[in-house]
Parts: C-alpha cells; sequence; structure tokens
C-alpha cells in the first residue's frame, strides 16, 4: 500500500518542494558590458542594478527591457551598492579609496542625478549601503582611526553623521562584493560582517548605532581576502552567513554559518555547504529558501541553511528578491531572473504561502527630494 507516503505532514511537502522542482537563472539583455554587483528588487516588475564605469540599470517590465546608462560625471566611478524605492527614488554608492567613494540619488527615475556625499577620508573607503525608509539609512566603510566607519542619514542622504563602533582588528575589513556585508531589519537594526585575517566577526546594532555586540563566526579568515561577504536574515533570530575566499573560488572550506539567536553566536551547519566561495546570499520565499550566489554557481537550501544543493554554474555576484521575484548580477553586464514558478506553486499547495514580506510598502508615500539647486 501507498497510503502511509501520502501521510506526508504539509510541512515535510514544501521543506523538500525546492529541492523536488529545478530553479535556474534565466538570463536578459542587460544592455550593459561592465561588471555589475548591485542589485535592488522593488517589484516583479521594477529592478534597478548597478556596477562599473558608474553604470546603473532600471527595468520596470520585469526585465524584458532593461535601460543602462552612465551617471554624468560618474564614468570613473564603480557603483557597488544601489537602493531603490520603486521607479523613480533610488540611491547609488560607489566604492574606491578615499573620494572614489561616494553617494548619490536620483528622484525622477535617473533622468537626473545629485551627488549627495563624497568620502573625506583619503584612507576611507564604502563597502555597503542600505536604508530602512526613504529617509532613514547607513552606510559601511572600511576602518578609519582603528573603526569601521558607520554613517546614518535622517533626511534621505543630504548629511550623514558617523557612529562610534567598537574597534576593529588589525587587517580587519569588510568586501564591498555584493552590497549585502550590511543587513538592515525593523527600525534601526543592522548587521555587518568582516573578512581579513582577524574578521570574519559580525557586529549588531538595536540602536542605529548608539550600541554594539560582536560576534565571532566560524568562516575562513585566513587571508587578505578571506571571510564573510554576505548576512541574510528570515525573521530576528534566524541568519546565514555566506563568504569564503574569493582568491579560492572552488573551495567550499568555511564559506557558510547559520544564527539562530539573532547574531549572538553562529555555527558551522553539518550537511553540504554551498559550492565554493560565495558573495551574496538571500533569505526568499517567507525564510522557506535560501540562496547563495558566486563567480562558481548559485546554490539553494530549504532547510535554514543547514545543506546546500548547487543549481547553477553561471558566475553571479550579487542577488536581491521581493516576494518571488528574485534577481541576480554579474560580470560582463549578467542579469538573470530566477525561475521557479512550479515550486512557489507547490508551497502555496502546501499551505505555505510566499510572503511578500521583502516588497516594499507603497514607496511612492516616501519619495526622495533632490536636494535644491
Amino acid at each position: 500500500m501507498r497510503c502511509p507516503t501520502l501521510a506526508l505532514s504539509l510541512t515535510g511537502i514544501a521543506a523538500g518542494a525546492f529541492a523536488a522542482v529545478a530553479q535556474t537563472w534565466v538570463e536578459q539583455s542587460s544592455g550593459a558590458t561592465t561588471s555589475l554587483r548591485g542589485v535592488s528588487v522593488v517589484s516583479p516588475a521594477v529592478v534597478w542594478a548597478s556596477g562599473a564605469g558608474g553604470t546603473y540599470l532600471r527595468t520596470l517590465d520585469g526585465g524584458a527591457t532593461w535601460h543602462a546608462a552612465v551617471v554624468p560625471g560618474a564614468g570613473d566611478l564603480d557603483f557597488r551598492g544601489v537602493r531603490a524605492l520603486d521607479s523613480h527614488a533610488a540611491w547609488l554608492m560607489s566604492s574606491g579609496p578615499g573620494a572614489m567613494s561616494r553617494i548619490y540619488g536620483t528622484a525622477d527615475g535617473g533622468a537626473h542625478w545629485s551627488l549627495l556625499y563624497t568620502n573625506p577620508d583619503a584612507g576611507g573607503f564604502f563597502d555597503a549601503l542600505a536604508f530602512w525608509d526613504a529617509r532613514h539609512g547607513v552606510v559601511l566603510g572600511d576602518p578609519v582611526g582603528g573603526q569601521f566607519v558607520i554613517l546614518t542619514t535622517a533626511d534621505g542622504g543630504h548629511t550623514w553623521h558617523r557612529c562610534k563602533t567598537p574597534l576593529a582588528l588589525p587587517n580587519e575589513g569588510a568586501f564591498a562584493a555584493s552590497n549585502s556585508c550590511l543587513l538592515v531589519r525593523r527600525k534601526r537594526e543592522f548587521w555587518f560582517g568582516t573578512g581579513g585575517p582577524s574578521g570574519a566577526r559580525v557586529f549588531h546594532s538595536t540602536g542605529g548605532g548608539r550600541n554594539w555586540d560582536v560576534a565571532l563566526t566560524p568562516l575562513r579568515h585566513d587571508g587578505a581576502g578571506a571571510g564573510i561577504f554576505s548576512l541574510a536574515f528570515t525573521d530576528r533570530l534566524h541568519g546565514v552567513a555566506v563568504g569564503g575566499d574569493y582568491g579560492k573560488a572552488a573551495d567550499s572550506a568555511g564559506n557558510v554559518a547559520v544564527t539562530a539567536d539573532g547574531g549572538r553566536t553562529w555555527d558551522t551547519p553539518g550537511g553540504a555547504h554551498p559550492n565554493g566561495y560565495r558573495s551574496a546570499v538571500a533569505s526568499l520565499a517567507d525564510g522557506k529558501v535560501w540562496i547563495a550566489v558566486g563567480t562558481t554557481g548559485s546554490d539553494i537550501s530549504s532547510d535554514g541553511g543547514k545543506s546546500w544543493k548547487l543549481f547553477d554554474t553561471g558566475s553571479y555576484n550579487a542577488i536581491s528578491g521581493a516576494g518571488d521575484a528574485v534577481w541576480a548580477v554579474g560580470p560582463g553586464g549578467r542579469i538573470g531572473r530566477l525561475r521557479w514558478r512550479d515550486s512557489v506553486r507547490v508551497l502555496r499547495r502546501a499551505g505555505r504561502a510566499v510572503s511578500s514580506s521583502e516588497t516594499p510598502a507603497d514607496a511612492s508615500l516616501f519619495p526622495y527630494r533632490a536636494p535644491a539647486k
């Protein structure tokens, strides 16, 4: 009799659904040829991306067509971070030494860009940018004066104020690989991960940078190119950190850790690891699925990051999702949209509705305002 097989719980069906149905990246024509490291999904229709050569991209039709352009006067900048509110308002962050690290904003879909902030520290380097809402945001930069640079804004990026952080360890820094080593949640909570010979630590603040906890993770930090490259949380307690050593892209040693207590402690999962160095990770489908991407491929986990399965060998740098709409970007202008609709239907039939919690509330209620000329 096969009836006992049918007695599997709905939870079990949901947990295995993504492993049973193949996922794949469907490449889209971006119109760009530069390396892309920033992506921000607003909705299934609206997505922004960014990269080298002062490049930004936007689609309004789910990637059927992309508009690629260069921010005027910024052709020598590498926009490694983008955060968008809607089809009109977005911020770009460039990464580079000293004044090559900057923040730009647009309120009209990229028709006009305003330079909002230029890094004043010759030894500084911006790594990641995030926003809670239209007014409140944070930037992470490599240590200056022995402390990581944490800049916060309460006016949409017009002014920035530096927060004190615990001392950085010697040769500790952050990685500007995917704009995801910095993560914000709730009203003023954020985490960031570090790397380098003294790195692989997670800094956590619940007060917008006024208070801090620091935790060591088991990710590798045995060289300048090793450590934490990306963090993602599905709720206030459960998170995943990925990384490794970008100079050893095929090596899976020390490339993932999980937490179940809000980042106070981190453990190495016992199952199969992602298949090499991974630069970005995202929690999707209401935390039922995690996807990690890197230069050697993409992996999926349906058990909270405890085990991973390679599903694509294409090279990607960064990932972003809103509900079940997910994009990744990579070298040579590569942009891919995740095809997994069959899996989403399985989840829904199993009683596990796909959450739209990552889809912003009506972003037009919080329009970005360009500074007066």
